[in-house]
């Protein structure tokens, strides 16, 4: 595989784990209205309840294991699509 299409494939899983992290942070603020157990300080973390934090571990690992699975294929695919085309060239 191509130097270009492997650095491709780490730089948009970096995007997209940055980019979910964002969108847990903002749907966790929206659904509660604090903020998400790993933005807070420490003694703000100990003020948050076991449920909370174990509810906000769940969505999290959720989210985050869609996105993994979408890059994955999106960026399998993008590698069959470039692959095939260097070939041609």
């Amino acid at each position: 595989m191509n130097v270009f299409l492997k650095l491709g494939a780490t730089l948009a899983s970096l995007a997209a784990g940055m980019l979910g992290k964002k969108v847990v942070d903002i749907v966790w603020r929206k659904s509660t209205g604090k903020e998400s157990p790993n933005m807070m300080d420490a003694d703000a973390q100990r003020e948050q309840s076991l449920r909370q934090v174990l509810a906000f571990t769940v969505f999290s690992s959720i989210v985050m294991g869609v996105i993994q699975v979408l890059t994955n294929r999106g960026t399998q695919r993008a590698i069959q699509k470039f692959g095939r085309n260097l070939d041609e060239v």
